[in-house]
């Protein structure tokens, strides 16, 4: 709203609820007969209150309690320093005892068993190989025996092959 038009507003911007001057006068009496039947707020007092609130008070607070005694040696300590002891004990032996594995204790078994679970293709072990490893008297002079091959055929080959 601008400032030009504030003097032509011919509304206060209130409205009394209907026939509230009619019943006015009736709402009036009726809340001065409420509280001439009410003798009070409802609220008592007990007797001697202020009297003796003082000395109740006083006592209250001057009163030494003796403090509560927590003991140290409690079972659930007791477990708590003993599960962290426990933790330490075998960080300490894992770091100290622990054998690291060596290619000399590894078996083929092991290694050939590794390649075949990872699905370790041969181009993958070949990209390890160095030149100097791969000798070409490597792969052309084997002398097989004929009862090492025929054992080899008869373990690992399947009749429908």
């Amino acid at each position: 709203m601008s400032k030009k038009t504030i003097h032509n507003i011919n509304a206060s911007g209130f409205k009394a609820p209907n026939d509230y001057f009619k019943n006015l006068e009736d709402n009036l009496l009726t809340e001065v007969k409420l509280k001439a039947l009410t003798n009070g707020s409802g609220f008592k007092i007990p007797k001697q209150y202020f009297e003796l609130v003082e000395h109740q008070l006083i006592e209250k607070t001057t009163k030494v309690s003796a403090p509560k005694v927590i003991t140290i040696f409690l079972k659930q300590n007791l477990i708590y320093a003993s599960g962290i002891a426990a933790a330490v004990l075998i960080l300490v032996a894992l770091f100290f005892f622990s054998t690291k594995p060596n290619w000399n204790n590894l078996d083929a078994e092991t290694v050939e068993n590794y390649i075949i679970d990872e699905n370790i293709s041969a181009y993958e072990i070949a990209a390890l190989l160095l030149e100097e490893d791969i000798k070409e008297e490597d792969f052309v002079n084997h002398d097989f025996k004929i009862d090492t091959i025929e054992t080899y055929l008869l373990d690992n080959i399947d009749v429908e092959d």
